[in-house]
């Protein structure tokens, strides 16, 4: 096995065994940037195209779907994690299991006037499975918005280039173990993967800490070109 199959095996190792503390850590809004900024960024982001319909790549537990759901957006959550699919069922909405490779071979109910990735894209191929599934699962005025963590502020004290991380599960409950590793991409990197598979990047966005100034996320908007 190659390091980019093993470490993507690992991310959902890691994601399979924490999925339970991840329920409860979202339940208990233990996350502080989500709940200072990053939650109502991708809110925002979505409701500002409109879309009556969407499928979020990575759902989770899936709150991100209900949240939009009771603005009147029909929405449909994957994820490759079973117990976080079983989960978001639970809690109500419409899920499927359905991991990134497959998300172009699967058969959905139709195509989407949104898809979205929120802090989902952890991986290298995995990530560009998603991009190459676009033109499928997008309705032909759909977009695709990503919300991931900002380069700038993600890089650390190490190089910035493209390359594999080790995860780090600071500044969670001490539930949370195997950390799983994750796919670094700089600013130019993100913005060359669209034209790479098909897509026009509409919108390029930042999130900042408003007590720090430091940059907490980055959101892009694309379309499929043409």
């Amino acid at each position: 096995m190659d390091e980019d199959k093993a470490r993507e095996a690992h991310i959902l190792e890691s994601w399979r065994h924490n999925a339970r503390p991840w329920v409860k850590a979202i339940a208990e809004k233990q996350i502080s940037s989500r709940e200072l900024l990053t939650n109502r960024a991708i809110l925002e982001a979505v409701r500002q195209t409109a879309p009556r319909t969407l499928i979020d790549i990575g759902c989770g537990e899936g709150w991100l779907c209900r949240a939009l759901s009771e603005t009147g957006i029909h929405c449909l959550g994957v994820d490759a994690i079973p117990a976080l699919i079983e989960t978001a069922k639970s809690l109500g909405g419409e899920f499927q299991k359905c991991g990134y490779e497959s998300l172009a071979k699967t058969e959905l109910p139709h195509t989407f006037d949104c898809a979205v990735s929120n802090f989902a894209l952890l991986g290298k191929s995995s990530t560009e499975a998603v991009f190459e599934a676009m033109p499928t699962l997008l309705s032909k005025r759909g977009v695709f918005i990503i919300q991931t963590l900002h380069p700038e502020s993600a890089c650390g004290a190490l190089p910035y280039e493209d390359g594999w991380r080790e995860g780090s599960w600071d500044g969670f409950s001490s539930e949370f173990s195997r950390p799983a590793p994750w796919y670094f991409r700089t600013l130019p990197s993100w913005q060359a993967l669209f034209p790479r598979f098909g897509l026009e990047l509409l919108e390029l966005g930042e999130t900042l800490n408003p007590e720090t100034n430091a940059k907490l996320s980055l959101l892009l908007t694309a379309r499929v070109a043409g």
